[in-house]
């Protein structure tokens, strides 16, 4: 019979979890509750037990391991969580985030399985090498991830490497806390984000840049689609709001995909430079605006690009946008198996 394994993927405001076949096809339907991640760090392990088990319990085979993808700097190694922006609690009115705080041993007293855990943006990446665009024989791929935040995730396959390797290979860094492209500095002293930076990408193409740039240009009364579609309630303005006014040819709406695409563009060429990626997949819910922003986010990365590099890169939307994180925290589940 075909091993089994549970993935899990926990994110600020609900968890997920589903078993999966080594192929990536699932062996029941998978789950989703509230992770609970302002209710303390006992509150999360509940909810994420809660739904592992539901899983567990609508699976087709038992599974033999799990995989689980979090926010945040994971450290594999030693079982923690070095740090979690996303998950805590308030004491005295303050938010106390995650930091250090141990997540394999008390998921496992909780569920009797092998745990392996890593950054949500990387199995994200993972996933998309394993059973999107890279259908496991890419030799490197690039995923950023565009959302709230800016994730980033390196797979490197052993023909991407000099010396002895075997693949695919999760680009960690010493600490185990790489590889944040999200905050990879595209215009020294520009727009701040909330990591502290500033002129990150993350500055110019998160959710909320992408919303600040159509309200700007309304209250400043230009003609919209978008203004119709909120009832003049700039608050309400969202990136689908946006998307969805581009495809009926709203030339502001075009026009903010652009910027933003021409933004992520100067990433991406970044990206290509350093790590010469054969495909570069751009995931996230953002990334559902489809051509209006990866197209001017292609013609802007061919201008940063070394010619050869970006000439053997293929540029593509990720194809496991909804599934990218369950499916990767499987995949790290199976290598150990």
């Amino acid at each position: 019979m075909q091993k089994v394994v549970v993935g899990i993927d926990l994110g600020g405001t609900n968890v997920r979890a589903g078993t999966f076949f080594r192929d990536g096809s699932p062996a029941g339907p998978d789950f989703n509750n509230p992770s609970r991640a302002e209710e303390g760090t006992e509150a999360v392990f509940d909810a994420i037990a809660r739904t592992v088990n539901q899983a567990i319990a609508h699976s087709s085979s038992e599974p033999v391991a799990m995989g689980l993808a979090i926010p945040g700097h994971v450290d594999d190694k030693a079982g923690l969580i070095r740090w979690a922006p996303n998950f805590g609690e308030y004491v005295n009115g303050v938010f106390q985030c995650w930091k250090d705080v141990p997540v394999r041993e008390p998921l496992m007293r909780r569920i009797t399985l092998p745990l392996r855990m890593g950054n949500d943006a990387n199995l994200a990446a993972l996933g998309e090498f394993q059973y999107g665009t890279g259908h496991g024989t890419a030799k490197c791929l690039v995923m950023l991830t565009v959302g709230t935040g800016i994730g980033g995730g390196v797979i490197l396959g052993p023909d991407s490497v000099m010396g002895k390797a075997s693949g695919p290979m999760i680009l960690v860094g010493a600490n185990q806390g790489g590889a944040e492209l999200g905050h990879v500095i595209i215009a020294n002293n520009g727009l701040d984000c909330k990591a502290g930076t500033y002129g990150a990408l993350e500055a110019y193409c998160q959710r909320d840049a992408i919303v600040l740039r159509a309200v700007h240009r309304l209250s400043r009364g230009r003609k919209s689609i978008i203004a119709d579609t909120v009832e003049g309630n700039f608050s309400k303005v969202t990136p689908l709001v946006i998307a969805q006014a581009a495809s009926q040819g709203d030339e502001l709406a075009i026009q903010v995909f652009r910027e933003v695409g021409e933004m992520l563009g100067v990433g991406i060429g970044s990206f290509i430079n350093v790590f010469a990626p054969d495909i570069v997949a751009i995931g996230g819910q953002i990334a559902k605006a489809g051509d209006y922003l990866l197209n001017p986010a292609i013609s802007a990365a061919r201008d940063v690009a070394v010619t050869s590099l970006f000439e053997d890169c293929k540029i593509s939307l990720a194809q496991q946008i909804e599934d990218a994180g369950m499916l990767g925290a499987a995949a790290l589940a199976f290598m150990e198996q």
